[in-house]
């Protein structure tokens, strides 16, 4: 009679890990990876605040002041997906620290710029580090607690962080143009960034998909950023050469043309970078098309409100960021609450009710005048704009990540934080497009306000389709399958 064997069966995939009590400190983990994904949303905002220092110092042009946000949002986007793919093939912990490395390069050059092109680039290789570092957040956080309340609420630290991110950079910015200069709104970011560094090699652990290792789809990830950027610059375009002209045209289907190659591209392709399977879930589809929609109004909000308290009402730097405090506690909060809303509510239901309280606070934005008080032209829209955000995200990225296949973790990540950055990047070129068309060549008060007031409005029907959208298409019984879930991994 053979002798029973002592040993353990130990996981033949790294991805296979141990339950979250065998983890040394989870807690660490959570916090290396919320620190990652705190850096790359606030550099989408951050800059806004210094934008009259960056021209002023720069000479940059109205448009190419645009394209210091856009630059990054867009190499955000376009190579998250591929960021995702990476971080299943060749690991996890592997990708955050080198995401986080070129991220942090990447500032310090932004940081030293002596020409505008300089910190153009540098902003697009920020982007393109973030790409890599941000899918792998997710997967490290979801990977590190097992499914049920306990993973409910990673994820909402995770989404409250990268809100309060985003939502931050007002604040940031505005304090370090003040008392610094506009260069320490990037530099800030080369500390942090080695600490973090530090953090995720001591404390994070590998894992990667299962199987033989697979080549990146490259091709696609060119293909499907060469066609955002295109499609965003004619977008821009428009501000100068109106809808109709060949300077707006011919960027605008050609990015729309680069965008429908790279969908034959994947489909034909043995590896592809979007797999198009991963759309046959309804939740995944449907979550992903709900943030895209959403991440196009929010971004443009934080953008518009901070132009409006310093050309509008005066405010300074650091004034501004202060006015946007409690629009940045907002957000965080409702972050935070939603996974406590979730079991009652379940996921569709609170993320249409977020979408529903967003759109009343770019209702109320939108009656903003030139002489605004700050209790009812700030804060009062700011922060139901931000809650009602805040509680949207956390049950799409809930719902997106529970529909993912095995082996498919990094790459849905991806996807759900290139919805919202796809979103946010393209939103704000229209809603900037929208507001230049009511404001013209004019620069008083009245006439910014009025652009702005229509971008707001826009924004309005924008988050009224994204709840109707969202209580239509996200399926019904997905809350109530992942309370029984949770239920039985509890028990």
């Amino acid at each position: 009679m053979p002798r029973p064997s002592t040993r353990t069966t130990t996981p033949t995939s790294p991805d296979l890990i141990p339950p979250p009590t065998s983890t040394p400190r989870p807690w660490l983990v959570l916090l290396a990876a919320c620190a990652g994904q705190f850096l790359v949303v606030l550099d989408v905002s951050v800059v806004n605040v210094a934008l009259p220092s960056m021209r002023t110092d720069l000479g940059l042009s109205a448009t190419g002041l645009q394209w210091v946000v856009n630059a990054y949002s867009i190499a955000f986007a376009g190579f998250m997906l591929l960021g995702g793919r990476a971080a299943d093939l060749f690991g996890r912990k592997r990708v955050f620290l080198a995401g986080l490395a070129l991220f942090t390069l990447a500032s310090l050059l932004g940081g030293i710029a002596q020409e505008g092109w300089q910190l153009l680039a540098a902003r697009a290789v920020q982007g393109l580090g973030a790409a890599v570092l941000a899918p792998a957040t997710l997967t490290i956080v979801t990977a590190a607690v097992a499914p049920g309340p306990a993973r409910t609420r990673a994820i909402g630290t995770w989404s409250a962080v990268g809100a309060g991110g985003g939502a931050a950079g007002g604040l940031v910015g505005g304090v370090l143009t003040d008392l610094l200069n506009w260069r320490w709104v990037l530099l800030i970011n080369v500390p942090i960034g080695i600490l973090v560094l530090a953090g995720g090699t001591l404390w994070l652990r590998e894992g990667r998909e299962a199987g033989p290792r697979r080549r990146l789809d490259l091709p696609g990830a060119v293909l499907v950023t060469a066609g955002l950027a295109t499609l965003a610059y004619g977008i821009v375009q428009t501000e100068e050469a109106g809808w109709g002209a060949p300077a707006t045209l011919v960027p605008l289907l050609g990015g729309l043309a680069l965008l429908a190659l790279f969908v034959v591209v994947e489909a034909r392709s043995g590896e592809p970078l979007m797999p198009l399977k991963v759309f046959r879930s309804r939740a995944v589809s449907a979550a992903n098309v709900a943030m895209l929609v959403c991440g196009s109004a929010s971004f443009g909000m934080w953008f518009f409100m901070t132009v409006y308290a310093q050309n509008v009402l005066g405010y300074t730097p650091l004034e501004a960021g202060l006015a946007l405090v409690p629009s940045s506690a907002a957000v965080v909060v409702g972050s935070k609450l939603a996974p406590r809303l979730m079991p009652s509510t379940g996921e569709r239901n609170l993320a249409v009710l977020g979408a529903l309280i967003a759109a009343t606070g770019f209702g109320w934005q939108s009656w903003m005048t030139a002489d605004g008080a700050y209790l009812t032209a700030v804060l009062g829209p700011g922060v139901l704009m931000m809650l009602g955000m805040g509680l949207a995200v956390t049950p799409l990225a809930t719902l997106a990540t529970s529909g993912a296949a095995p082996g498919d973790g990094g790459l849905v990540s991806g996807l759900i934080n290139t919805s919202r950055t796809m979103g946010g990047a393209l939103g704000l070129a229209v809603l900037s497009t929208v507001a230049a068309s009511r404001t013209g060549a004019s620069t008083s008060p009245e006439s910014l306000t009025a652009g702005y007031a229509l971008a707001f409005r826009v924004g309005t029907g924008v988050l009224l389709v994204a709840a109707l959208l969202m209580l239509l298409w996200l399926p019904r019984a997905a809350g109530a399958r992942g309370r029984r879930g949770a239920e039985g991994v509890a028990g």
